[in-house]
């Protein structure tokens, strides 16, 4: 690595500027006007290591000289996000123009529109809320609910970063139901847009200190790389400051240009009027603890702690993202790259720096070519990872080997720690309403409940004194909110993506097509004899975008058509290896000719232990395509239990017709009937 900094070093100016096709971040191809290079002055973040050239202090290029896309333009004429979005919001129509369109995703909101009412465009908004490590306090859980059901369409959704989404926001009333988030102490700053989004770190509210320190630093992170020029707080609560104190290392981490990586006297520090050429994602977690999972992020950060488990330092992943376009190549998901380990002092330094390459040399001119993994893919890590060092003014450290890793859910009871306890929910999709949305709102308000977000869309109630458990667990089963493990495995570890009808990229359903998707794979697992506590990851999304980071999944499912999808396979339970398409165009109806033939085979041919999604990889999408091609069903298989649900004909045939109407058979009716009411009568289970 020394060599690599040495030589960059002795570059001339011109040399030293990273050439790509097209236009690249602040800086484009042929851009004569560069202002000379300065010397880094000694970095704050550290004494020891060796001082290296800064890059140049960027400026705002000349925009003849260079193409941009037109999302850039709107940008750059937003006077930092505000015009024209202050002046279409008090118009009268029901929507705003495009250039306001986009400047109000920077702001937490999408402008959507119900693709089921065909006849006419029922203009609405989409809210996302911004909640470091899923943090929601009791205050604003209870805001939020009460907004769903005066301003949005009754429910609350919870995302896979952490956040709420409300769905169905009349103009009109964007600024009341902004205000009262931000007066709640909440926030949609940057919850949208292309600049820094939620930040990712396990939801558990564990008291050790390495769990602690990963949520003190996605905190952090979150708030050095928020915007700063107060245009959120002028339009929502007419220039009201609402902000908490932020600590002194965040600002002057932020304040810091000793290395050449600010906007002198800017409004905007550090993203300047362009911000990042698209969306930037980050995530912190522990070591073992892929609940986040850490590789699709632009940065996966990685907390490492000494044998008493004090925390050092951080490994840093980086190039990670889902987002795809079908028929295009040149578009793929990718996992991060290992950039290397920063003493726990320099990580804000590290990020920022990490954020900076990217503004500066991520492409502008293509938005699918945007995101930073394309960089990295192109350039390499070792290209990119140089860059970085000369706006962080030191070398990385060599990686800090990590143990395996593994899914953590936190479903069921647990401790803290600091002698309360917690209690992680399944929620279905993330979506909270009806019965379930009335309990918990009763439960939180109670017993003054604060609440996590986890990165699967389940919610997490925190600081429960232990005398609560048996009225809270008594309440939550009666509203179907049951222990994992009266819930279907297969259900657990699944997502999806909202899709239709909100979401103008959806061209198949996700969210509102999972729950039957779900029952007819728990038909496969029957119908070829595979054991009910048997699993595998499935995700949905509606489009390729990949919200619900379906290339993760042992099965993805990923819209290419009305009723129609991609098939993936191959990731693993515990999200550490991408899946590969391995068919095109299969049509909803036809999903068990497809299924019924792989899950049979991973059955029989299977290794010891061995998951669906190693299998699928073991064996060869080839041969697995040979098999489904020349399936014609499975052995019979012989009842696994022996038990006979039905001593009468009549019964069944009741059941059976009961049954039909929710599109499962008599038997899997009758067995959630029997768990549901096992689970409403064992009141206080043990913790898992």
């Amino acid at each position: 690595m020394a060599e690599t900094i040495g030589a960059a070093s002795s570059l001339s100016l011109g040399e030293r500027m990273v050439r790509m096709q097209g236009y690249q971040g602040l800086r484009s191809v042929g851009f004569a006007a560069m202002p000379r290079p300065v010397r880094a002055l000694p970095s704050p973040c550290s004494s020891s290591s060796s001082v290296v050239t800064a890059v140049s202090t960027p400026v705002k290029p000349d925009p003849t000289q260079v193409k941009r896309s037109k999302v850039e333009i709107f940008k750059e004429h937003s006077n930092f996000l505000r015009y024209p979005l202050k002046e279409e919001l008090e118009t009268e129509a029901a929507n705003i123009n495009e250039a306001a369109t986009q400047l109000i995703k920077f702001h937490g909101s999408y402008q959507q529109t119900n693709r089921d009412e065909r006849s006419v465009k029922s203009y609405q908004f989409m809210l996302r809320t911004k909640n470091p490590s899923g943090k929601v306090p009791n205050r604003l859980y209870l805001v939020m609910d009460d907004l769903a059901d005066e301003f949005g369409i009754g429910t609350l959704r919870l995302t896979t970063r952490q956040t709420f989404q409300l769905h169905g926001i009349m103009k009109s009333n964007l600024k009341t139901v902004l205000g009262t988030i931000i007066r709640n102490m909440g926030s949609t700053l940057g919850a949208c847009g292309d600049l820094n989004r939620n930040v990712l770190a396990p939801a558990a509210p564990l008291m050790r200190k390495d769990y602690l320190f990963a949520q003190e630093t996605a905190d952090n992170i979150a708030m050095l790389l928020s915007p700063q020029s107060g245009s959120y707080y002028d339009i929502w609560v007419d220039g009201e400051k609402i902000m908490s104190a932020e600590p002194p290392e965040v600002v002057k981490a932020r304040n810091d240009n000793s290395n050449g990586t600010n906007f002198p006297d800017s409004p905007e520090p550090i993203y300047g009027t362009q911000f990042l050429p698209r969306k930037f994602k980050i995530a912190v977690t522990v070591p073992t603890d892929n609940s986040v999972d850490i590789l699709t992020n632009d940065v996966g950060v990685v907390v490492v702690s000494d044998a008493d488990g004090e925390p050092q330092g951080f490994n840093i992943y980086v190039g990670g993202g889902m987002g795809r376009t079908h028929k295009m190549e040149a578009t793929f998901p990718r996992l991060g790259d290992q950039l290397g380990y920063v003493p726990k002092e320099d990580i804000l330094y590290a990020i920022k720096a990490i954020v900076v390459t990217q503004r500066e040399h991520g492409r502008r001119d293509d938005r699918r070519y945007s995101r930073m993994k394309y960089l990295i893919s192109d350039w390499g890590i070792d290209k990119f990872r140089g860059t970085v060092e000369r706006y962080y003014g030191k070398k990385f450290e060599p990686f800090r080997e990590l143990p395996e890793w593994e899914f953590k859910s936190y479903l069921g009871w647990h401790e803290q720690g600091d002698g309360a306890m917690f209690c992680g929910l399944h929620v279905d999709n993330g979506r909270i309403g009806s019965r379930m949305k009335k309990t918990l709102r009763e439960i939180i308000e109670k017993y003054n409940l604060s609440v996590r977000i986890t990165p699967n869309q389940n919610l997490i109630l925190c600081d429960i004194r232990p005398t609560w458990r048996r009225p809270i667990t008594t309440a939550l089963a009666q509203a179907g909110l049951l222990h994992p493990r009266y819930v279907d495995p297969l259900n657990i570890t699944a997502m999806a993506c909202p899709a239709l009808p909100l979401c103008p990229l959806a061209i198949a359903e996700a969210e509102r097509g999972i729950p039957d998707i779900l029952k007819r794979v728990r038909a496969v697992f029957d119908k070829v004899g595979l054991k009910y506590s048997e699993s595998v990851v499935i995700r949905v999304t509606g489009c390729p975008n990949g919200c619900a980071r379906p290339y993760m999944a042992e099965l993805g499912l990923v819209g290419d058509g009305p009723n129609s999808y991609q098939i993936w396979l191959g990731g693993t339970p515990n999200q550490m290896r991408l899946a590969e398409t391995f068919m095109n165009k299969v049509k909803l109806h036809d999903l068990e000719t497809v299924l019924e033939p792989l899950f049979y085979n991973w059955k029989i041919k299977r290794l010891r232990r061995e998951s669906f999604g190693d299998f699928s990889m073991r064996i060869g999408f080839e041969k697995l395509r040979d098999l489904v091609e020349k399936w014609e069903g499975p052995a019979e298989a012989r009842p696994r239990f022996g038990l006979k649900l039905f001593s009468d004909k009549e019964t069944y045939e009741a059941m059976s017709e009961i049954a039909q109407t929710q599109n499962k058979t008599a038997h899997q009716l009758a067995m959630e009937v029997i768990r549901s009411y096992v689970a409403s009568n064992k009141l206080a289970p043990e913790s898992e």
